[in-house]
């Protein structure tokens, strides 16, 4: 009894409810015990969690079934996990896993995959596992998205990066009549440093277009109708007019990039402001003024952004074209610097400037021309005017070098420069050459007639062969592709055209 009264199980009781706990236990060992006492616990149990008890105990399956023997094993319901390999199989099985996941591209899917597959599909890899094949690589799948199959790729698309740019047929503006710049040329260009830049300056009707012609892609037999820079028609020649207007681009296969002008100083377009009426820029007053600004600011583009510029003329010599050369030089465009740092230096120091080479071209020379004594006097006359130059006006081409005269040493000429002789196109026809007389012997009848120079189809194939071999000097403080030369270009045309030095010049004209 309890101080309240009331009477508890106690020890005594407890003791003999664990005792009859352990008999049931004893007896459910051996088997079905015949003392039911425990079963109003069961019911009161049950009263609280009413679970329909299943007649046999299912739980006692699960150790039969772990205990079933290795034959009937693989017989039984496969299980989500992977079951273990055999023990003579992990040698073989493993190399043909990771060599299909390779194929395949899968990553640890592929693993997966493989070691999920039926018992009779893994025998049949073993067995085709003695020849192992080696992975094939897609080369062109590279730098593409992971979800395009290799069938669909297309070989072609992959060397077309590699093809070179269409041929051009004809030429294509590059600054037009108005001195706009013109973006057309940067689809002929590419990626590559190997490009030598040629122009050309002359006056009005010299043959400038012509000679660009067949330096770069036609012949002299060909029409002149079918050259690449459209020269004068005989309708153009008889009305005094020019053909060429801005800059004219092409390229050749060989990556050398030419460009034909408009002429410098040249009355004809004169003639067309004044009688046209055509409105002038606000700062030029003058139609002259105007003509020659924009002789000079072709001339200083092409002494910035040209390896070689080729200065044609048709007689020997006007002394206006070099005073012109002069100018030209004066007011070009400074090389840009590679830092800020060095902008603040002299621009006119040699050592950072560049220019470029210049070729004085005698188109249309004569028999005369080609003598020893006027050659060596043309030399000295030009070496005296352009004495005082920083462009390269000498050194780099010679008549005497390509065997044009063999009878003529090296050292004949004291300072000769980089002047070319051309004769007329037509010198080489039998009706321009002169005949032996009726009475002269039949064996000097039969002789070709004497030119006094070689044939103009040599000339040119030697004139050509020059030019391409020249050196080329680094235009920028970089080294310049084809694409960034276009670019380059295109920042020198606008920066000539805003120049304050040929603004002052034409201040001054005025």
């Amino acid at each position: 009894m309890s101080e309240s009264g009331h009477s508890q199980p106690g020890l005594y009781e407890r003791r003999r409810r664990w005792n009859r706990d352990k008999e049931l236990g004893h007896q459910s060992l051996s088997g079905p015990g015949r003392d039911r006492d425990y079963v109003p616990w069961d019911r009161e149990r049950d009263r609280r969690d009413p679970v329909d008890e299943p007649v046999g105990t299912v739980m006692q399956k699960t150790p039969i079934i772990l205990a079933k023997p290795p034959a009937e094993r693989s017989k039984g319901t496969p299980t989500p996990t992977p079951a273990p390999a055999p023990a003579a199989a992990p040698a073989i099985e493993k190399p043909i896993v990771l060599m299909k996941s390779r194929e395949e591209g899968k990553g640890s899917a592929g693993a997966t995959e493989t070691s999920a597959q039926p018992p009779a599909a893994v025998a049949k890899v073993e067995k085709e596992g003695q020849r192992p094949t080696q992975p094939v690589y897609q080369i062109q799948n590279r730098g593409m998205g992971s979800t395009a199959p290799s069938s669909v790729m297309d070989p072609v698309v992959g060397q077309a990066k590699l093809l070179a740019p269409e041929k051009m047929k004809h030429s294509i503006k590059l600054v037009d009549d108005q001195m706009n710049w013109c973006d057309s040329a940067i689809e002929y260009l590419l990626d590559q440093t190997d490009v030598l830049v040629v122009g050309v300056l002359g006056l009005q009707g010299t043959g400038k277009s012509m000679v660009m012609s067949l330096l770069s892609a036609n012949q002299p037999e060909e029409d002149q109708r079918t050259y690449v820079f459209r020269t004068q028609s005989q309708e153009i020649k008889e009305r005094g007019g020019n053909q060429t207007s801005g800059i004219d681009f092409f390229i050749t296969q060989e990556r050398i990039i030419f460009l034909d002008t408009q002429p410098i100083l040249s009355p004809s377009i004169l003639d067309h402001l004044i009688n046209n009426d055509r409105k002038l820029p606000p700062e030029y007053n003058l139609p002259h003024t105007y003509v020659e600004m924009q002789s000079l600011q072709i001339a200083a583009f092409l002494f910035t952004v040209c390896h070689v510029v080729i200065v044609v003329q048709d007689w020997f010599t006007d002394l206006s074209l070099y005073r012109f050369l002069q100018t030209a030089e004066m007011v070009k465009p400074s090389t840009p610097s590679p830092s800020h740092e060095s902008s603040g230096s002299s621009g006119s120091d040699e050592g950072t400037e560049y220019y470029p080479h210049i070729v004085f071209l005698q188109n249309k020379a004569k028999r005369e021309n080609f003598c020893p004594r006027n050659l060596k006097q043309m030399h000295l006359v030009i070496d005296k005017i352009m004495m005082h130059s920083h462009l390269k006006y000498k050194g780099t081409l010679s008549m005497l070098e390509c065997n044009i005269f063999p009878g003529l040493p090296q050292s004949y000429l004291d300072s000769e420069v980089n002047l070319f002789l051309l004769p007329f196109m037509d010198s080489d026809s039998d009706d321009a050459l002169p005949r032996a007389a009726p009475g002269s012997s039949p064996l000097f009848s039969l002789l070709p007639g004497y030119k006094g120079h070689p044939s103009f189809q040599s000339l040119i194939a030697k004139l050509r062969s020059q030019i391409m071999s020249m050196s080329r000097p680094q235009l920028s403080h970089t080294i310049l592709t084809e694409k960034n030369w276009f670019h380059y270009a295109a920042r020198i045309w606008d920066g000539v055209k805003k120049s304050s030095a040929l603004s002052e010049y034409s201040r001054l004209l005025a």
